[in-house]
């Protein structure tokens, strides 16, 4: 017997800083997840040391893509503990490594990318989040095209990180 889902699916993105990466994701999953034909999603993003704010690089990419994001701020993981998530992300290595057990997590993976935020030159920076943005939105709309809610949390996990595999890094230079 099959019963409806009584709350929409909640991913977790999880990096460092929770200022460039795991913004361009909680934004993507915000923004396409809300259309989602199979159901909504509920994004958050974390971060183990939170920067003391979202990187200029990533509030400008995403309003390049019409996505407003400049009132957000960077949150500690501490403020997402307890919360329970159907899948939970890291981006970055760092974060994986400081978060090897996540308590509420039902699935993980690891979708490692390179840091946009160690570009240094204005052009660079331009590029590496674009970059950044692009092998983001890909992976996320393979996400989303999943039956997610009706996966398993190791089948769910499995394919996420299949997602990632599948396609390319963003490739810039600092």
């Amino acid at each position: 017997m099959n019963f409806p889902r009584m709350r929409p699916l909640s991913i977790l993105i999880l990096c460092t800083g929770n200022s460039a990466r795991s913004q361009l994701a909680e934004a993507l999953l915000t923004t396409l997840g809300a259309t989602r034909p199979a159901g909504a999603i509920r994004a958050a993003s974390a971060g183990s040391r939170p920067a003391a704010r979202v990187h200029p690089g990533a509030i400008a990419v995403l309003a390049a893509h019409g996505i407003r994001w400049g009132d957000r701020q960077p949150k500690h993981i501490d403020t997402v503990l307890g919360e329970p998530f159907d899948l939970v992300i890291t981006v970055c290595d760092n974060a994986r490594d400081a978060c090897p057990i996540f308590p509420g997590a039902a699935a993980r993976a690891h979708w490692g990318l390179p840091d946009p935020a160690d570009a240094t030159a204005p052009e660079a920076i331009r590029t590496a989040f674009a970059a950044t943005y692009e092998a983001l939105r890909a992976r996320i709309e393979a996400l989303l095209a999943l039956p997610l809610e009706s996966l398993p949390p190791a089948e769910r996990a499995a394919q996420a990180t299949a997602i990632h595999a599948a396609l390319p890094l963003p490739t810039f230079s600092a």
